[in-house]
């Protein structure tokens, strides 16, 4: 499970930025930027979470803080009766992050890359082989599992990539935008992977811009904009909230009340 508890986090400004049609800078007050103000929410066991939001919301933002690779200004976040500020480490050992950077060293294969990660997470050798080899299964990696990780096509290296962050068995895991850039084949092995997780009953943080992907997997949805939360519910909530019959016109239509709002 996990439980955010009104995370918020501030920067000092570095500079303008420009901004697109639908794309939503932080608020700024003075030489602060305030990336996310008073998120909560929460996702329990064996549940899809959809986090949501315009470029520029605050979700990547969101993502490091839970992963610990930043601290939050105020708040805090529980996983599964671990504080994220109390017990970072032990968070480390119970997650798995897959950023929107794949992250692989060229010069390894993937069966090296992740039974390296699995060493680092302090697998024994008997139960890592093991480990390796079912996740090939699952991940359909027969093909090329032992060629270089540099010669991967997108789609073998997102596969190898979600291979490492999983290859714990982290009972909660958060992936950020998995589809993206991978062909129709590509990203529907990563979805089934994704569906799989919540099979066995695994808490997911799904983040994407893509609806359908989102009407598919997610059972709740978090959205956020300008650093805050400005819809949490289900899919058929959000569209009932909008007026509207599709996600993405139920996306649009939150982002264009917020704009409103902050006219």
């Amino acid at each position: 499970m996990i439980e955010l508890k009104a995370i918020s986090k501030s920067f000092k400004r570095r500079g303008k930025k420009r901004k697109g049609k639908f794309e939503a800078e932080p608020a700024i007050t003075g030489s602060i930027v305030n990336a996310l103000t008073d998120v909560t929410f929460f996702a329990e066991k064996g549940m899809i979470l959809g986090l949501l939001g315009p470029n520029g919301a605050g979700k990547t933002t969101l993502l490091r803080i839970l992963s610990t690779a930043l601290k939050p200004t105020t708040g805090t976040a529980v996983f599964d009766g671990v504080d994220i500020l109390q017990n970072p480490l032990e968070v480390r050992r119970r997650i798995g992050f897959l950023s929107d950077n794949t992250g692989l060293y060229g010069r390894l294969t993937g069966r090296e890359m992740i039974e390296y990660f699995g060493e680092l997470h302090g697998i024994e050798r008997h139960t890592l082989k093991s480990r390796v080899d079912e996740l090939i299964e699952l991940l359909s990696m027969k093909d090329f599992i032992d060629k270089r990780n540099d010669t991967l096509s997108s789609g073998m290296k997102q596969k190898v990539s979600i291979a490492r962050t999983l290859v714990h068995d982290p009972q909660i895991v958060m992936f950020d935008e998995p589809t993206t850039g991978l062909d129709v084949v590509a990203a529907e092995a990563i979805l089934q992977f994704i569906e799989s997780c919540k099979q066995k009953y695994k808490t997911v943080l799904f983040c994407t811009h893509h609806m359908h992907e989102v009407e598919r997997l997610c059972d709740n949805i978090a959205m956020l904009r300008r650093g805050r939360l400005c819809f949490t519910g289900t899919p058929k909530q959000m569209l009932t909230q909008t007026g509207q019959t599709h996600l993405d016109k139920a996306f649009l239509t939150l982002v264009g009340s917020e704009n409103k709002q902050n006219a």
